[in-house]
């Protein structure tokens, strides 16, 4: 026998493959299944893995691209709108309960507390929503300074559609109406559960068409933020905080004038004159009669012709327009309180002002001390309790300079403007022209007191060529009895005992004339009306003028005066440079609705 026949004689099959091994490998083949097999009958028996946790609306929305967010959601409405099957602008909401008194009432309720036997009927704008499967949801809804957390159960669910159908609809930022009833969770992994209403069934009052922002990062572009102010507050609720502040500023003001028997008025935004202040104006044109006009500087001229008609305690809380650049502390239009008080003068004004200021910082704040930061990071600690402080211009800027100064009825002349030119080159102080008295003398006082003022502070003894409204001083000649309180180094009220010498008010107005002559666009120009007014007699006067918006900058912590406004002054943007792509109607198709042609048949 050869060889290879007795060597193929010790081979076997292989029933798998179909080959012919020996033992050896057999066996080991044979181990091999055994072990495979074992490891598919404990898969096949093992339960179906779980699948991938499904991420939360929120997630969903927020990775998706705005712009194809947008898109989809625009039409997404729009075909429901088409359908009549969904109206998504309801002419009414039955919502009857205010969120931030919900809130007060039940808070009280303890962990898994319902109450069933109460429908109430809440309506805010979603903030969150999340899914804990397919028949619970959650939402979190804000509306008049308030949240609370809407627990919707499938098996809750009253309304028309199907629970999923209902909750399909609404998303991040829409704005629905929830019915339900009160309660409190009852959560498994902690011991208080959360106040929430029930939702029996949930409507759809205004969509947001666009995908809402986080809130953690909100809009970043401070430009942005001032173009688009209603999403800037809808996203952060300290910013509206401030424009809280600013209304209980102006209540305020507004009570503890009115409890002090003044009258409240309102005074043209339109004059012929733009008198009132040394301010440019803003100009404008009356179509009907052909006139040019200005609108309003500040509305004193009008009032204190109202004390001379009889109205003896007079204010008005209104806006203001200087033609002049916007920065930090300045907008184009901005609010101010203005008061005329019969038979008082600049010192009774003064006492007024403190008590006022010390009791407005009291009422918002709580207290008398505040903190205030510059741009630049400064840090000011301010106590508005009184007395303040008091400064007198002239001996102070003498004091600051070293240097004397000529004589109060000398400080209008032309020897004193070359003296004050001097002085402004020595003590390296930049005046821009037109380099008049007034505008030297105001620049050093910018530079040496202004700057000393954090705590509130008077600067009195301000020159007669400064101030064409103000009464002469009884004792100093060619100043006048007014003050300028300051708070951080800004000015925050000015006031004075009131010129009420028609012949010496006239002058007054003369030299201003002559200084707009010498190129001064802030100058004031004669009003023969208020001249004439001055004539009948006005009694002596007290008046005061206060700029709300530096109070709210104040009073916030807030260094710039934009963030005070509601909508601040902004520029516009170069043509063809809009923002944001497609309008919703563009994306859906909206035709404008055909016009009738009215001259048609002529």
């Amino acid at each position: 026998m050869s060889a290879p026949t007795e060597e193929m004689r010790n081979l076997v099959l292989d029933e798998e493959t179909g080959e012919r091994v020996s033992k050896s490998e057999k066996k080991r083949r044979d181990k091999d299944r055994q072990v495979a097999a074992k490891k598919a009958e404990k898969a096949a028996n093992a339960p179906p893995a779980a699948a991938a946790p499904k991420k939360r609306q929120n997630e969903q929305e927020e990775e998706l691209d705005p712009r194809l967010y947008f898109e989809r959601r625009s039409r997404e409405v729009k075909k429901l709108k088409l359908s009549d099957k969904e109206n998504f602008y309801p002419n009414e909401t039955h919502a009857d309960t205010n969120l931030a008194e919900f809130v007060k009432e039940w808070d009280g309720l303890t962990t898994g507390e319902e109450k069933k036997d109460v429908e109430v009927k809440i309506a805010g704008r979603v903030f969150t929503k999340r899914a804990s499967g397919a028949n619970l949801i959650f939402y979190v809804i804000e509306a008049q300074g308030a949240s609370i957390q809407v627990m919707c159960q499938s098996n809750n669910h009253q309304g028309n559609k199907p629970f999923a159908e209902t909750h399909e609809l609404a998303h991040l930022g829409d704005i629905i109406e929830i019915t339900g009833f009160p309660g409190r969770t009852n959560p498994r992994n902690r011991d208080t559960g959360e106040l929430s209403v029930f939702a029996r069934d949930i409507t759809l009052l205004s969509p947001c068409l666009h995908n809402l922002p986080s809130r953690h990062y909100g809009l970043g572009d401070v430009e942005e933020r001032f173009r688009r102010r209603h999403l800037d507050f809808l996203l952060d609720p300290e910013r509206r905080k401030t424009i809280l502040a600013r209304e209980s500023i102006v209540d305020f003001t507004r009570n503890f004038l009115k409890t002090r028997s003044f009258h409240e008025v309102s005074t043209p935004m339109m004059n012929a004159i733009a008198g009132g202040a040394t301010a440019k104006p803003f100009k404008t044109f009356h179509n009907a009669y052909g006139q040019d006009l200005f609108m309003r500087v500040a509305p004193e001229l009008y009032l204190k012709q109202l004390v001379v008609g009889g109205f003896e305690r007079v204010f008005e809380i209104g806006t203001q327009f200087r033609n002049e650049d916007a920065d930090l502390t300045h907008n184009p239009e901005f609010t101010t309180c203005e008061f005329y008080m019969a038979y008082a003068d600049v010192h009774n004004v003064m006492d007024l002002t403190e008590d006022l200021v010390e009791g407005m910082v009291r009422h918002v704040t709580g207290g008398l001390e505040t903190t205030y930061h510059t741009q630049s990071g400064e840090e000011f600690n301010v106590n508005w309790a009184k007395p303040w402080r008091r400064v007198e211009m002239i001996p102070e800027l003498e004091r600051c300079t070293a240097t004397p100064f000529p004589a109060g009825d000398q400080l209008h002349t032309a020897e004193t403007n070359a003296f004050l030119r001097d002085l402004c080159k020595s003590t390296q102080t930049d005046c821009p022209p037109p380099l008049t008295n007034a505008r030297m003398i105001d620049k050093l006082v910018g530079k040496y007191i202004e700057d000393t003022c954090i705590n509130p502070t008077f600067i009195t003894g301000h020159p007669q060529m400064m101030s064409p409204l103000a009464k002469s001083h009884r004792s100093s000649p060619g100043l006048v009895e007014r003050f300028e309180a300051f708070v951080c180094k800004k000015e925050i009220v000015n006031a004075y005992t009131e010129l009420n010498d028609p012949f010496e008010q006239r002058l007054r107005f003369e030299e201003q004339a002559a200084q707009k002559a010498q190129g001064d666009d802030e100058a004031q120009l004669i009003d023969e009306t208020f001249c004439e007014a001055l004539e009948w007699g006005l009694p002596p006067t007290g008046g005061f003028g206060m700029g709300i918006d530096r109070m709210v900058m104040f009073l916030t912590d807030n260094y710039s005066i934009r963030e005070v406004l509601a909508f601040p002054f902004m520029k516009a943007l170069p043509a063809g440079s809009k923002k944001g792509g497609l309008t919703a109607a563009e994306v859906v198709g909206v035709e404008p609705m055909e016009v009738e042609d009215t001259a048609r048949g002529k």
